[in-house]
């Protein structure tokens, strides 16, 4: 829970008792909508150790102080750590304002500190790799957001498989988790990400699928360049950075030459998706006055799409499209660019009864993952058309 975004404190149910973030260990900043009066209060709590009880464990207190009605995230931030740092003791007296690149400095300086020196070498390589050159280093810890890891996390991925995206992300969270503790401010929740899935093809877990309302639902809730783009990956089955990359003269007026690296090493391929009436429309108008060598597809009308800008794009465009949504209709949170193309593999499949070689064909991927991941399609399918198969 982040309740610095007011959207998610707009969405808490009214109760009893606060909703809590974490400031630093020990420390608390709640958050309260009043059951009857829907009243809006902030309040502070603190957690100390009292001693030892008669079984020699540990005993604790908790002291709360309130902070007021009325105020916005940052007052009320402000308020709670004026009164923690009031608190003899208190985890947030010695707190640290300071970068992301610095508290990740303070936890090597830990790993050492408990002669884990192997572990600290390995943790300062991947922070060389993936922080320090990053520009997420020089973001202040307490002010980062989500929506600044996220894009930090899609700058990684040109060049890497998922799972060592995956890897890398492991270790970071672990190592700012743990600056935390050791004093520094910032908010958990801000680095806290589900595991990245967005390619099942490099991945090897299930895709996501949206249905066509989910889809019209985003590319409505898309600036104009997502829309399109989203439509595109839609009409296609492509993948993201297959169709960022595609110019003018990739479309012959039926079909579209989109084209990606596999294989080890890695060697470029190219294809000719064919396309259906609204697939061409799509594309003419897109193509229409360019020059044989522009992109088809920008952010802005000059800058190529980029992993960060396009998942930034779909979250928003999720959130936007979620205010309205109830049930089926919602965006699963693990939803992504990348869940166009799914739709489109599975919806060949079964709704459109096109044979597994041919999607495959026309899509860029191979039999062995439509059979691992869309078999059930596959199998739904081969049932309707045995159906109709008469015997001699």
């Amino acid at each position: 829970m982040d309740l610095s975004r007011k959207r998610e404190r707009d969405q808490l149910k009214p109760r009893k008792e606060p909703y809590w973030q974490r400031l630093a260990e020990g420390a608390y900043l709640g958050y309260r909508r009043a059951p009857k009066t829907d009243a809006k209060t902030w309040q502070a709590r603190y957690r100390r150790r009292d001693g030892l009880d008669a079984k020699g464990k540990p005993k604790f207190k908790q002291e709360w102080q309130p902070l007021g009605e009325g105020i916005d995230f940052d007052e009320a931030k402000r308020r709670a750590e004026e009164w923690l740092s009031q608190i003899a003791g208190s985890a947030v007296r010695s707190a640290k304002r300071d970068s992301v690149r610095a508290a990740c400095e303070t936890y090597l300086a830990d790993l050492r500190r408990h002669g884990r020196g192997d572990a600290a070498a390995t943790a300062e390589k991947r922070f060389k790799s993936i922080i320090y050159t990053d520009p997420i280093a020089d973001v202040a810890l307490e002010a980062a957001t989500k929506d600044d890891f996220l894009e930090w996390r899609e700058r990684l991925r040109p060049g890497r498989q998922p799972r060592s995206i995956n890897r890398h992300v492991r270790g970071v969270v672990a190592a700012l988790n743990r600056a935390v503790a050791l004093g520094h401010i910032g908010n958990p929740d801000a680095w806290r990400m589900s595991r990245l899935a967005d390619d099942v093809e490099d991945e090897g877990e299930t895709a996501v699928f949206l249905s066509p309302t989910q889809r019209k639902a985003l590319i409505a809730a898309a600036s104009n360049a997502g829309a399109d783009f989203f439509r595109v990956i839609e009409q296609t089955g492509g993948r993201p950075s297959e169709l960022a990359a595609a110019k003018a003269s990739d479309f012959d007026g039926e079909r579209i030459k989109l084209s990606h690296k596999k294989g080890r090493p890695p060697k470029l391929r190219h294809r000719y998706t064919v396309l259906g009436p609204q697939g061409v429309t799509l594309f003419a108008r897109l193509a229409k006055g360019k020059l044989p060598g522009a992109l088809l597809l920008t952010e802005d009308g000059q800058m190529k799409w980029r992993p960060h800008v396009w998942a930034k794009e779909f979250r928003r465009a999720a959130e936007t499209a979620n205010e309205d949504a109830r049930g089926a209709d919602r965006i699963p949170p693990n939803a992504s660019t990348y869940s166009f193309r799914h739709a489109r593999i599975s919806e060949l499949l079964q709704v459109h009864g096109i044979d597994p070689l041919t999607v495959a064909n026309q899509t860029g991927t191979s039999l062995q993952v439509i059979e691992k991941h869309y078999f059930r399609f596959i199998a739904s399918a081969m049932r309707e058309k045995l159906a109709q198969v008469k015997g001699v």
